[in-house]
């Protein structure tokens, strides 16, 4: 087969998955998505294109592919929720010097709230929090720095950050 025939069969089967399965994977995907029409949009073009990538999947003897891509977009969704491009952050093009209403009372009682939060912690969280937000280091450099592999850096971070939150909490702080 030479490439044009190639790229115009792809091209073909990519457009007959999409006729055939498009309309009901994006359904799927506003209603996981809280209505999100143009991420759903999206999700469904990356489902399909992860579809041509693995061709065993669109084999008819193994049966509909439908299952498969449903899958996809459901964990696409998932990933998505988890990434940091989904947790809201605002960009501004001039970041205040204090924010509204900064009392320096206030600001120094949240201080002393953080550290008497950070002491309830093991000397292990404490370290890689040190580590990753107070002298800003990679995940690899503070894993170099603290002798430890860096998925264990990350783990540790997500369960220092989920005590030292619970940790404010409990003491009346900010929910």
């Amino acid at each position: 087969m030479s490439p044009s025939t190639t790229a115009a069969a792809d091209e073909a089967l990519l457009r007959a998955l999409h006729d055939e399965h498009a309309a009901a994977l994006w359904s799927y995907t506003v209603h996981l998505l809280d209505g999100d029409r143009s991420r759903a949009q999206d999700v469904v073009q990356e489902t399909l294109l992860r579809a041509w990538r693995h061709p065993e999947v669109l084999d008819p003897s193994g049966g509909s592919p439908r299952p498969w891509l449903f899958t996809v977009a459901r964990h696409l969704v998932v990933d998505q929720r988890r990434s940091a491009a989904h947790r809201h952050e605002v960009v501004a093009a001039d970041v205040p010097e204090e924010a509204v209403g900064d009392d320096p009372a206030e600001r120094a009682l949240d201080r002393q709230l953080v550290i008497d939060a950070l002491r309830t912690l093991s000397r292990d969280h404490r370290e890689v929090l040190l580590e990753s937000y107070y002298r800003g280091a990679s995940v690899a450099q503070a894993a170099r720095r603290l002798g430890i592999p860096e998925g264990t850096v990350k783990s540790r971070t997500h369960h220092a950050l989920h005590a030292l939150r619970r940790a404010i909490e409990d003491a009346g702080g900010a929910r």
